[in-house]
């Protein structure tokens, strides 16, 4: 296409406007814009794989990744229908804590359906199936293989478009001249690597302060193929962590019957080079039970590590003077440490909080300052939360607060982690506050309180995961041996022998 694109054409009025970056939060940017905006272009550096491929600007993809239920319904709610997309498409519904072993800060958690529908896929499978929806809109345009080179500036303290370069294998530096293309607004969701500092120096603002807190936590992540013949009665397997041993491991369905298996660290350990550390790594969680599950699996690529972890916040909802019609969205404004799992379900909200923007203020021009603070407002607990945890664990300077309030927040939390090992109700509630990033010092709910007074104070948790085919009392089945007749899915091969009825995965 030309790049010379006429800003301001179109039917509605609201013109033409660019998202810088393909990732899930420019995906999901674009796709509140075309809702609202005549056309939307997505620049991407890289060249977009066919299908589900991968791209080699998400570097976290090889990772376990899973859409949370606020995602998942974020998600929906941006793109209708997407949840039986992704679905067929091969990503694995599973039903927290129905359909998982979830050992939680204080024990194991009991299987019932509360309502928490997640699903499990690939990075790469999640992009495709949402970049698939927005090329069927003929509204957007994916621009490939261009990057941005700076903005333009336009009148009365405005962004008037993006300068973009291709490349050309031809040329000496590897690209062909910059052009400009004129746009109505601005979106940068370029990641943690965003060029916007720099940018809005050129243009003659100032550049934010950023917070940055480096984290301890190493990772690393393979895929595995089940065991021929392995029969279980849940599909996913969560280990959590605690201050005194900050490691977790996880297994998580992923398409094409594989699973996904990611250990993590908070103690600044060495992440596993290889498949025989990583099983050792597993050996050393909470419970051995992930180390049985995959010892008789065969790794189907190598280990994937990462030691380099942060959380990084650049202050742009601070800055007086800001380009009207620009925005910053994602990691480009809030990251935080992968380790956490929340970087997807930010990106989405993110999304709904500028459709809504958008949506209530009837234009894209002079909202920018509503929607810096906004987003800010939003990101605030998930930020908290993240340097809570760090504190809790030691591995921070940023202590949480010792006021009365947070001891009582703190005490209260253990409190509702130790009920969730005997009480439903909890458990839901350890869950919910999981996804909203609700740190210790939070304010007690009813509903907490009503949860953790009831349930029993002098039941000891379970230390037995509770599972018919796994724990204490029973034996890892050697293929060909009969199944144990249970509620559950089959997490062995790519054909699985039981199968949950499609009714109990909706959503």
């Amino acid at each position: 296409m030309s790049l010379e694109v006429c800003a301001g054409d179109g039917g509605g009025g609201h013109g033409h406007a660019v998202v810088i970056g393909s990732g899930l939060a420019g995906l999901t940017a674009a796709r509140a814009l075309a809702d609202f905006m005549d056309r939307v272009t997505v620049i991407e550096r890289d060249r977009l794989p066919s299908g589900s491929g991968r791209r080699r600007g998400v570097p976290q993809a090889r990772h376990t990744h899973t859409l949370m239920p606020a995602a998942r319904q974020g998600l929906e709610q941006l793109f209708p229908g997407i949840v039986a997309d992704l679905t067929a498409a091969g990503a694995v519904p599973v039903r927290m804590p129905q359909d998982m072993l979830l050992l939680g800060p204080a024990g194991w958690l009991p299987r019932f359906d509360a309502g928490l529908l997640a699903l499990s896929a690939g990075r790469d499978l999640i992009d495709a199936v949402v970049r698939d929806r927005l090329r069927a809109d003929p509204k957007v345009t994916f621009l490939q293989e261009h990057e941005a080179v700076c903005l333009e500036a336009g009148r009365h303290d405005t962004v008037a478009g993006v300068w973009v370069r291709g490349r050309d294998r031809r040329a000496p530096d590897g690209w062909s001249p910059r052009h400009l293309m004129p746009a109505d607004f601005v979106v940068d969701a370029t990641g943690r690597g965003s060029c916007a500092p720099r940018w809005l120096a050129e243009l003659g603002y100032q550049t934010p302060r950023e917070s940055a807190v480096r984290t301890p936590t190493t990772y690393a992540s393979t895929l595995f193929a089940p065991p021929i013949g392995h029969v279980a009665d849940f599909s996913a397997l969560l280990l959590m962590g605690t201050p005194d041993q900050p490691r977790q491991g996880m297994l998580q369905p992923v398409e094409g019957g594989r699973w996904s298996v990611t250990l993590s660290a908070g103690d600044g350990s060495r992440p596993p080079a290889d498949h025989e550390a990583l099983l050792r790594a597993a050996g050393d969680l909470r419970h051995p039970l992930l180390r049985e599950v995959i010892e008789a699996a065969t790794p189907l690529g190598p280990v994937y590590a990462c030691a380099r972890t942060e959380n990084r916040w650049r202050h742009y909802e601070k800055l007086r003077r800001w380009p009207d019609r620009f925005l910053v969205i994602g990691d480009a404004f809030v990251a935080l440490d992968p380790a956490h799992g929340h970087g997807m379900t930010l990106a989405v909200q993110s999304a709904l909080v500028l459709d809504h923007v958008l949506t209530g203020h009837g234009t894209a021009t002079g909202i920018t300052f509503r929607l810096r603070h906004a987003l800010a407002q939003h990101l605030a607990p998930a930020w908290q939360a993240s340097l809570h945890s760090l504190g809790a664990a030691g591995a921070s300077p940023y202590l949480p607060p010792d006021g009365l309030r947070a001891r009582l927040g703190r005490s209260w939390t253990a409190r509702l982690a130790a009920a969730a090992t005997t009480d439903e109700d909890a458990a839901r509630l350890l869950l919910e506050r999981l996804q909203t990033f609700d740190p210790p010092a939070a304010g007690l709910r009813r509903r907490e309180l009503r949860a953790v007074l009831r349930a029993p104070r002098l039941t000891a948790a379970p230390a037995a995961p509770p599972s018919t085919t796994h724990g204490q009392g029973t034996r890892s089945r050697r293929p060909g041996t009969p199944a144990v007749p249970a509620i559950g899915v089959s997490i062995g091969s790519a054909r699985p022998r039981a199968t949950i009825s499609s009714a109990h995965w909706s959503a």
